[in-house]
């Protein structure tokens, strides 16, 4: 398994990504990888069996989301008592079920397939419920700034405008328009987002109060202490880890190596999908060296979030879309809610810009 400061000499192999089962796509938070960030050999090939890296790391995770949910309770309180909290253990909740589910999908030849098939269901069923709250609130808080910075004297249609040679009246006349808006696209969004988030919490509470959220906590009760292998698993060469962990690299070189180049047209959404798939194929990437390398990969760090931001955007700019497509608003607002499209899917592109410029594996991008 190549570390991702190497650069890769092939052209990557095209085998289909298959789909995650994270429930990855709802989170709004950077995947900080948990203990040591040194991209560091930990386990010698020889100790790359099941039973001694992929057993241990499941273990560790199911453990890891025990005690998150032990301090969700703990601290599941009013906000003004306990609930930064309360979220903050949530998000490791999330964190450690992703990690899970990355394994299972990853490694799922080395695992016992029915229960690793049922377990991951559950758990994108579980990361997506709890993601949704979290999302809204944080697509709410980036629209509204946005809307802040647009209708201050830095209006980007007016930057456009200069370069064109228009009047600096136009400009003026942008701003002005846009400010008159942009109050009014400001509280239609507030009242669309926060009512989803309202309903993303009463939904995130049901989930944590049902029988189905129980048996999924008892199933990793039960991988805290006992990881279901494939039968013969046990004594198997270091390849039952390795072979799997360079087919999800290879997915995401390959998925990396198809995204649209640098030149390609702007605002084309119909592009976003394949970004997205890059995305949750680099989170499968990591999770993979966090298992075989026992470590994470700092190298991926950057790339990553530029990928997060990119899913941020992409998803503020389709729900500013969506308010523009109210009934009956006014023009003020609908020009404001255009204008804040527009600015979402520059940042789509500026974190297109930054995913190609960190990208480790640099020859990925270059492929024929």
């Amino acid at each position: 398994m190549r570390r991702p400061d190497q650069q890769t000499t092939t052209r990557p192999t095209t085998d289909p990504a298959p789909g995650t089962g994270t429930g990855a796509d709802a989170d709004a938070t950077v995947d900080a990888p948990p203990g040591k960030g040194e991209d560091q050999d930990r386990h010698p090939v020889g100790d790359l069996t099941t039973e001694a890296v992929l057993a241990p790391y499941l273990r560790g995770q199911a453990a890891d989301f025990l005690r998150s949910l032990r301090l969700h309770h703990e601290h599941s309180a009013p906000a003004d008592a306990g609930g930064h909290d309360a979220a903050a253990a949530t998000r490791a909740l999330r964190r450690a079920a992703r990690r899970i589910s990355g394994s299972l999908h990853t490694f799922r030849a080395a695992l016992d397939p029915h229960w690793a098939d049922q377990l991951r269901a559950e758990l994108a069923w579980l990361s997506g419920v709890l993601a949704r709250e979290h999302a809204y609130a944080g697509r709410l808080t980036r629209l509204v700034e946005a809307l802040h910075q647009l209708s201050g004297p830095a209006l980007p249609a007016a930057r456009g405008a200069r370069a064109a040679g228009e009047t600096s009246a136009s400009d003026a006349q942008g701003r002005a328009a846009l400010g008159v808006g942009a109050a009014r696209a400001g509280a239609l969004l507030e009242r669309r987002l926060t009512l989803a988030r309202t309903r993303s919490h009463s939904a995130a509470l049901q989930a944590l109060g049902s029988s189905r959220f129980h048996a999924v906590a008892d199933a990793l009760a039960l991988l805290a202490s006992d990881v279901p292998l494939a039968p013969g698993t046990t004594g198997r060469t270091p390849e039952a880890l390795l072979e799997p962990a360079e087919r999800a690299e290879q997915r995401l070189l390959a998925a990396v190596a198809a995204l649209p180049p640098a030149d390609s047209e702007p605002y084309n959404e119909a592009q976003d999908a394949a970004w997205h798939q890059a995305r949750l194929l680099l989170r499968l990437h990591r999770y993979a060296h966090e298992v075989v390398l026992g470590a994470a990969a700092p190298a991926l760090a950057s790339c990553g979030h530029a990928l997060d931001l990119h899913r941020d955007a992409v998803e503020a700019a389709a729900a500013a879309a969506a308010a523009a497509r109210t009934p009956r608003i006014a023009p003020a607002t609908a020009y404001a809610l255009g204008v804040l499209h527009a600015d979402q899917r520059h940042e789509v592109e500026a974190a297109r810009a930054v995913f190609r410029e960190t990208w480790p594996y640099a020859t990925a991008l270059t492929a024929p």
